[in-house]
């Protein structure tokens, strides 16, 4: 199967090799997955400009398209979508159009984006004192929605330090 991740925000120096970003696609390799990262339009050397999530929906959906072209015979298969920031808003777009397996979402900017509602099982992390998004805004997001969410205690929005943590804790809760 095929692990689609969106970085952060690419207006705020967001791009597919945001630490966080590289720990999720890391952590669908281990899960025997292939983990793809790519760059939303504007963001590292990819062309065109920022859309307020809809074109980088359609980016996100473009690199699904890819991956499933040279990975044929994962094609059939619905893909694990994984975002960290401003890409959890945009793999909650996704996940409207192209039903996920499963989803993982790290740090998700629900103040700043209205994100959509997401599956029941997807697997929401957040760190307790994450000074970009409130963990209160993303309970708030969750609460309607009976999401439960992890909470990494004293760690910031980036998770510095605790991305092997943060790998250890997806793959321990997944399910196949």
């Amino acid at each position: 199967m095929i692990g689609l991740v969106a970085h952060p925000h690419p207006l705020q120096g967001g791009t597919l090799d945001n630490k966080v970003a590289q720990t999720l696609a890391k952590t669908f390799v281990a899960l025997g997955y292939v983990g793809v990262r790519f760059n939303f339009r504007g963001a590292g050397k990819s062309e065109g400009e920022f859309d307020d999530g809809v074109g980088e929906t359609d980016d996100a959906l473009a690199a699904l398209a890819f991956a499933r072209s040279e990975f044929p015979a994962l094609a059939a298969t619905p893909p694990v979508l994984a975002g960290f920031s401003f890409g959890c808003f945009v793999q909650a777009r996704v996940a409207h159009i192209v039903t996920p397996q499963r989803m993982v979402l790290v740090g998700p900017a629900v103040k700043r984006f209205a994100v959509d509602a997401v599956p029941t099982d997807t697997i929401v992390i957040h760190g307790e004192d994450d000074d970009v998004v409130a963990l209160a805004d993303v309970l708030a997001w969750a609460r309607p929605q009976h999401l439960p969410i992890v909470v990494f205690p004293d760690c910031g929005h980036f998770f510095h330090g605790r991305l092997p943590q943060l790998q250890r804790v997806i793959i321990g809760m997944w399910q196949r």
